[in-house]
């Protein structure tokens, strides 16, 4: 009996993102190229359009921009279902489709009430405006399409930096907090069940799979302190702890951002240091957003080991989650390693609907 040969299935191309045609910087991209396009085709050579027609020019570019972000906002949906490169193709057809009939509409309501504000002829009137449309309309597109493939190898590279930081957990951490449990389970057993319900928690947190949803800096902040316990008990007197925070506990954060500084503070920080020292965590409002600083003692000879890889990718997180007016700094005062975060409000929820 002959063998059935299995069907071949087609899958359905990945769909290339649209611009968010309903924001506010695309109307203004359209407007500024609609009246730089005017503007250079007054100022050229051999025009005779006088000062009356440029402005009646510029009326028609804001118009027509207007109720193609109108048109390209209510439409995007359904063109960003096709497959491929056909969102793009869909956003041209409007685009030009768009212009041809309302300078149709426009040149014949012009000639039938004899204002004079379009050219005499309407079939030249309505080529050139499709004609400047369908190029200008290409070089925008391929310009959004450029600016959303970076935007997608932008977030590609920050998912990477979560996923190494996941990875990354130090063994020398977990063999420590270990040791420290196996030294307290006999002496003080309450504290050795603390210590490990704080490293299921720090596990789960950077071993977890909703690592790409955003948490609150409150979830961080006591993330953080899990962390601190543990590291108390290993390390005794010679750590020592300084809070002065006064952030809200509600405010969007990327998790495990904080906690790799943390850490870094008291490995290169503390642990060098013979008689320990002191670290210090400091949060407040201030102008746009909130500012975060995590400082510790210098020792005198660098630790070894370090690679600046956590610190690289708090880097990397902050400016693809909060944008360019975020800042992550690092200075050396007065004998302390300090880093300050600025975390613009509201930032982080512009990139999350991208």
């Amino acid at each position: 009996m002959p063998t059935r040969r299995p069907t071949p299935t087609r899958t359905r191309a990945h769909s290339a993102d649209l611009p968010d045609f309903c924001s506010l910087p695309v109307l203004f991209a359209l407007l500024v190229v609609g009246a730089l396009t005017v503007s250079l085709m007054w100022l050229a050579p051999g025009n005779q359009s006088s000062l009356r027609g440029y402005c009646v020019a510029m009326l028609f570019v804001v118009f027509v921009a207007m109720l193609l972000t109108v048109a390209l906002c209510k439409l995007r949906p359904a063109m960003q279902r096709l497959a491929g490169l056909w969102p793009y193709a869909a956003v041209w057809l409007v685009l030009v489709t768009t212009v041809a009939v309302s300078s149709t509409v426009i040149g014949w309501l012009d000639h039938a009430m004899s204002t004079g504000l379009t050219p005499a002829s309407l079939d030249a009137f309505v080529r050139d405006s499709t004609l400047a449309t369908g190029l200008l309309g290409a070089g925008l597109l391929r310009y959004f399409y450029v600016v959303a493939q970076w935007q997608t190898r932008q977030a590609a590279a920050a998912h990477a930096q979560v996923a190494a930081l996941q990875a990354r957990i130090r063994p020398h951490f977990l063999f420590n907090s270990m040791n420290t449990v196996a030294a307290l389970v006999r002496v003080d057993p309450d504290a050795a069940e603390r210590t490990v319900l704080n490293l299921a928690e720090l596990f789960r947190a950077a071993l977890g799979s909703d690592t790409s949803t955003t948490g609150t800096l409150g979830e961080e902040l006591l993330l953080v302190e899990r962390y601190l316990d543990i590291e108390l008990l290993r390390l005794g007197q010679r750590l020592r702890i300084e809070r002065d925070l006064d952030v809200p506990t509600d405010f969007p954060l990327p998790r495990m951002l904080l906690q790799p500084l943390v850490e870094n503070a008291i490995r290169y920080g503390i642990q060098p240091l013979r008689e320990g020292g002191t670290v210090r965590l400091s949060g407040r409002r201030v102008p746009g957003g909130i500012e975060l600083v995590v400082d510790n003692p210098l020792p005198d000879a660098p630790a070894t080991g370090g690679t600046g890889h956590g610190l690289h990718s708090v880097r990397e997180r902050v400016a693809y989650h909060f944008g360019t007016q975020s800042l992550v700094d690092v200075k050396d005062i007065g004998g302390r390693f300090v880093v300050t975060l600025y975390l613009p409000e509201n930032a982080i929820h512009a990139r999350a609907d991208r």
